[in-house]
């Protein structure tokens, strides 16, 4: 089969497609979004047809897949996005009245609090704020990942000790 006349075959089930669309949506400007991103993937992945299978199957399935994929995108996308009407008028006055010179005090303390560390501590600390994982600092320092964790811990309580005027949820 050509693709003329499988874009033909494809197109000739729109009708179908849209009838099952609403079943996911519930909605007919959805489902005919739904429908339409269908037909784009079926043309576009015309060479992963096989002749001879159930093409209105192929069509559901891309369907379906589509549908999950767009749902998943969209509950990621808003629990990253604050609404506005999660913003209390509390932390709109926080977040208008900060400046960056408090920032920057915050930052010295830290600062001051990590130069107290040992190296023994220090790096271990550091690396695992960097987003290195307990096998890789435990790889690196050639200790066993037993002390990495330990020393880990005893360097956050000592910087929570050291920096005990900023509050800290534990």
């Amino acid at each position: 089969m050509n693709k003329l006349e499988f874009n033909t075959l494809v197109i000739q089930q729109a009708d179908s497609l849209k009838t099952y669309a609403r079943n996911f949506t519930r909605d007919q400007d959805d489902a005919n979004d739904l429908v339409q991103d269908t037909l784009l993937k079926a043309v576009t992945y015309f060479n992963n047809f096989k002749e001879g299978t159930n093409l209105k199957g192929w069509l559901y399935t891309i369907m379906k897949n589509t549908f999950i994929n767009n749902y998943r995108r969209v509950v990621k996308t808003n629990s990253f996005i604050t609404k506005e009407e999660e913003i209390t008028s509390a932390n709109l006055v926080v977040s208008a009245t900060s400046n960056r010179g408090e920032n920057k005090f915050v930052m010295e303390d830290i600062n001051q609090a990590l130069s107290t560390l040992s190296d023994d501590y220090y790096v271990p600390f550091s690396m695992y704020f960097e987003g290195y994982k307990y096998h890789e600092i435990s790889d690196h320092l050639s200790i066993p990942i037993g002390t990495v964790k330990t020393r880990i811990h005893v360097a956050r309580k000592a910087m929570k000790k050291t920096l005990h005027a900023y509050k800290f949820g534990d």
